[in-house]
């Protein structure tokens, strides 16, 4: 099916790092449009809320997407077709990390395949450090064929045509004013000549080439070529037969290009020259072979036809014409072409014939249509068919370069099994238990699917049965606990308190043998990673684990290390540090290391360390311990356990932005070096606010600890780590019933607690409404 394989998804800790590209000639820096690093990794909701933040989306078509306003509904789809007994949904997904012809662009998907998004996306973000793609197109004419039949002599029919061009151009034109008014119109007609297949009287086929400007133009060609056929027949003395547009769109060319270096193409154990090289063999094969090239071609078209759905453009005459294209000449060959430059790069081109349109009533009659157009920038029909190559090109690049590396399939399993989960009936509680536990077991089949299905019967945690005993035959899985600052932040980092405590929420992981390599699987974060063996990205966990390996003695031992998130990522609830203590316990009791909590919790720290700059150690502390605690940094450090009398009712708020925490520890840094005596009284600040804190918890005066939650967010504030969507999910919460409401974690995105204890829901219940993700918890 020549689509790209899950590991190729980009922006993922197994791709290329978010900031850095395998080329220089092109910067592609996070903030960027189409740049929406861990995109793939958030919630449905998370990314809405991304895509609002940036501009992408409408306040107004984020509210439609939010509450499914965008769906088509039956009323609407039976003014569409005939006889209409419901609408059936396809998955719409985004294509990022595209430039082209030096413009951003994020690109909508309708497509149902599996990993097709994923391998776009990827490639775009190889592609667009290397330069981006270049585009170019004809002026896009739609063919109109009148069929004229009867005549006695072909050739003199066919200058008595020719001879009367200027009166058939004017007299199709005048049936559309208004296209013409627009610049578009009959540009020219041309005439041919066909022998009869059965010996018959020659035909002759009137072209009328029409631009058509923004529109697809199907029914005022057919409108024009009823118009002339009169006029033809009355020129000629013969008779008109068929009066209809070709889908054989060859006037409507569209090309792109892309060049990579050699370089850019190596990974995972591959010489990029070998790659470069195995790309053009495959391509070779293509142009040569038409059983390879059909299979060859509808990988491009995967991509085409899915930005061809997104926009409400006709699939069926896209794929007409392509493959009529592709099979004009000696035979049918690949639509593509990659070569070698003199310097060695990888040259990608691609020409095909798309004729699409923008505009017009048919487009405009799915409202999600309309949301997808405004999210590529609202682009002319000439623009959209350019990035409609670049997407065909990007798609074939990516299955290529998958076939001559690891194979189609390597990679592949997370996606389809999430496929079979969901065709054997998991429901959401158990949905990612499943897609695990086939992934773990190794045998991706329906039957399989449906037995686990039948066994978990409801909700359980990763490793157990619905019982909530250890499954027999497998091992138990290891935890590391995520957290919530109650008050602290930041000045904790300066020697001061903190105050925080461990969610219910938590990232499990196991260990088990391998035989080739150790390899990292995360399937809820879509991650397949083998340990590279040059060294991982600064910062990343892939370069986390290897620290972790070498330490524990295990570097040279092939293993499986399974990870079972239970909590978002990157959104300041302590993620990292819950992963590395996960990971360390299970390593732990897998190779029996016999490791106690204060190991466990310093080589933790040694990864946060790797991830943060300058951790406090208190997320690698209640991550290792699990308890809610007083926090305060030293030689030894400060633990304090806290006993609570009564548990303590939470909302947690998911910004959709994820928590920068490194960068913010490294921002206040250095605000603390330039001003060190006016940042010393905010943290001593904070410091008072989280003692009397301690107090309020102790007596359990929630309105006392309310008031100082505020007044600390105050004070995160003046500290610049809060952000826009922080002090909207605070205001929401404040406004809601919380008596406080304040950011946890590093800020710059991430999350918000406010404390609720009237309860909850009216909080998470605002916060959802306004496009954010939020949750009750409690602790105590």
């Amino acid at each position: 099916m020549d689509s790209l394989p899950a590991t190729g998804q980009a922006d993922s800790p197994a791709a290329t790092p978010a900031d850095d590209t395998p080329c220089d000639r092109a910067a592609s820096a996070p903030e960027h449009p189409a740049r929406l690093p861990g995109f793939h990794r958030l919630a449905v909701t998370e990314r809405l809320q991304l895509l609002r933040s940036r501009g992408l989306l409408t306040q107004a078509d984020h509210r439609a997407l939010t509450s499914g306003a965008q769906r088509l509904e039956p009323a609407q789809a039976d003014k569409m077709i005939e006889n209409v007994i419901g609408v059936m949904g396809l998955p719409v997904g985004l294509g990022l990390n595209f430039l082209i012809n030096g413009k951003d662009y994020v690109v909508p998907l309708v497509v149902e395949e599996p990993s097709i998004v994923a391998a776009l996306s990827a490639a775009a973000k190889l592609v667009r450090g290397c330069g981006g793609f270049t585009t170019a197109s004809d002026r896009p004419l739609l063919i109109g064929q009148v069929q004229l039949t009867g005549l006695a002599h072909s050739g003199k029919a066919r200058t008595a045509l020719l001879q009367r061009r200027d009166e058939i151009i004017n007299l199709a034109n005048s049936l559309h004013p208004n296209m013409v008014a627009r610049g578009g119109g009959v540009a020219d007609v041309e005439v041919l000549i066909h022998a009869a297949p059965d010996g018959g009287p020659d035909m002759l086929v009137l072209h009328l080439l029409v631009d058509t400007c923004d529109a697809m133009g199907a029914n005022l060609v057919n409108t024009m070529c009823e118009g002339v056929a009169p006029l033809a027949e009355a020129i000629i003395g013969g008779k008109a037969c068929l009066r209809i547009l070709s889908n054989l769109t060859d006037r409507a060319l569209v090309r792109a290009s892309a060049v990579i270096p050699a370089h850019a193409l190596a990974g995972k154990g591959h010489d990029g020259g070998q790659v470069r090289d195995g790309i053009i063999l495959a391509n070779d094969l293509a142009l040569v072979d038409p059983y390879r090239a059909a299979t060859h071609n509808k990988g491009v078209m995967n991509g085409v036809d899915a930005v061809a759905l997104a926009t409400g453009n006709d699939w069926r005459a896209l794929e007409a014409a392509v493959h009529a294209y592709a099979a004009r000449g000696q035979g049918y060959r690949a639509l593509t072409r990659w070569s070698r430059n003199a310097q060695g790069d990888l040259v990608g081109s691609i020409e095909l014939p798309l004729k699409v349109g923008t505009v017009g009533g048919s487009l405009q009659a799915n409202p999600m249509v309309a949301i997808n157009h405004r999210l590529l920038g609202s682009p002319g029909a000439r623009e959209l068919a350019e990035v409609m190559a670049a997407v065909g090109l990007a798609q074939n690049f990516s299955a290529l370069r998958a076939l001559v590396t690891d194979g189609i399939q390597q990679g592949h399993m997370t996606l389809h099994a999430r496929s079979v989960a969901l065709a054997a009936g998991a429901t959401p509680p158990m949905f990612e238990q499943v897609v695990e536990r086939l992934l773990a077991d190794g045998e991706i089949k329906l039957w399989k699917a449906q037995l686990i299905v039948a066994e978990l019967g409801g909700q359980a945690a990763p490793g157990q049965a619905a019982s909530g005993h250890p499954r027999a035959g497998t091992q138990e899985w290891a935890a590391g606990h995520g957290k919530v600052i109650l008050l602290g932040e930041h000045a904790v980092v300066y020697g001061r308190h903190a105050i925080a405590a461990p969610l219910p929420l938590a990232i499990r992981a196991r260990v088990e043998d391998a035989h080739d390599g150790t390899t990292l699987l995360i399937p809820r974060w879509g991650i397949e990673q083998r340990l590279p063996q040059q060294p991982a990205h600064p910062g990343s966990f892939l370069q986390s684990l290897t620290l972790l390996l070498e330490r524990l003695g295990l570097d040279r031992r092939a293993l499986r290390i399974q990870v079972a998130p239970e909590m978002p990522r990157a959104m300041g609830l302590g993620g990292s540090a819950a992963l590395a203590v996960a990971v360390i316990r299970a390593l732990d009791r897998h190779c029996a290391l016999g490791l106690d909590d204060a190991s466990v919790c310093a080589l933790a720290f040694e990864c946060e360390t790797i991830a943060h700059g300058t951790p406090s150690g208190i997320d690698n502390t209640v991550a290792t311990h699990g308890e809610a605690l007083l926090y305060r940094r030293g030689e030894p450090a400060t633990i304090r356990p806290l006993a609570l009398k009564q548990p303590l009712p939470l909302v947690i708020g998911l910004s959709g932005s994820e928590s920068l925490t490194a960068r913010m520890v490294a921002r206040v840094r250095q605000a603390w070096r330039q001003h060190p005596a006016r940042y010393e009284r905010i943290f001593d600040e904070i410091d008072v606010l989280t003692r009397h804190a301690l107090d309020a918890l102790q007596a359990h005066d929630l309105g006392e600890l309310g008031e100082l939650m505020n007044i600390c967010q105050g004070q995160l504030n003046a500290l610049q780590v809060s952000s826009r969507e922080i002090e909207e999910l605070v205001q929401l919460a404040r406004e809601h019933g919380a008596l406080g409401a304040k950011l946890t974690g590093g800020g710059g995105g991430g999350a918000v607690i406010a404390l609720c204890p009237d309860g909850g829901a009216r909080v998470v219940r605002a916060m959802r409404d306004a496009g954010y993700q939020a949750l009750e918890v409690s602790f105590g």
